[in-house]
């Protein structure tokens, strides 16, 4: 089965089976405060191609021209129903759909915001060349990426200049390592691989508490 029959397959699939909890997580974050259920941010793609991903809000409506666009630790922007759908990842679920129509695989570089890309090296822009998944190896190394990145601005933080120490030590630090283990996996990837990761993702997740640090996760 080629990479994209799979994703084809079970992210139809996933729709379908998951489609009850789709409703009630839908339902869980509209009766949270009455705002749109669906947050859609523009992410680069394969080829540098901008698409709309899909999450489930997780922050109070307009929470990007609120605050910095990565988010860390107990952010007042993220809600009560937002706080338990990053902790599961659920709110990941709509990106299926992403999945299903080709703008994603369910393993690939986490895709990244358009101004994020624009400061990528030339070798940074090969992992350009990988379709965007929901999850890849960045994601189990960076699981706790949020506390991470509120321990780097704690030193700022009094000094008020906390959000752009953040974004400086996430495009430093983070985004480069994601990148190396994207491109390394690249090298070797095959839907074994993947279905590794995806078992991983699954484990992990389901297990124990993820807090993570996504551009302007709303």
């Amino acid at each position: 089965m080629s990479k994209r029959a799979f994703d084809l397959v079970f992210s139809a699939a996933g729709l379908l089976v998951l489609s009850p909890l789709l409703l009630i997580l839908a339902a869980l974050v509209k009766l949270a405060d009455g705002g749109p259920v669906i947050f859609r941010q523009r992410r680069v793609g394969q080829s540098g191609r901008i698409f709309s991903m899909l999450k489930f809000r997780s922050m109070v409506p307009g929470a990007e021209r609120l605050g910095p666009s990565i988010t860390k630790d107990g952010d007042p922007r993220i809600t009560a129903a937002g706080r338990f759908l990053r902790k599961t990842k659920l709110d990941e679920l709509p990106q299926l759909w992403n999945v299903l129509v080709g703008d994603m695989s369910f393993v690939g570089p986490r895709p990244e915001l358009p101004k994020y890309v624009e400061n990528y090296t030339i070798e940074q822009r090969r992992v350009l060349e990988l379709k965007p998944g929901i999850t890849d190896l960045a994601t189990l190394q960076f699981r706790n990426e949020e506390q991470l990145l509120t321990k780097s601005a704690e030193p700022a933080r009094r000094a008020g200049t906390d959000a752009d120490d953040m974004e400086r030590f996430y495009l430093e630090y983070c985004v480069p390592r994601k990148i190396e283990l994207n491109l390394a996996y690249a090298k070797r990837a095959n839907l074994w691989s993947d279905v590794v990761i995806i078992l991983r993702t699954l484990f992990l997740f389901g297990t124990r508490p993820a807090t993570r640090a996504h551009p302007s996760t709303t």
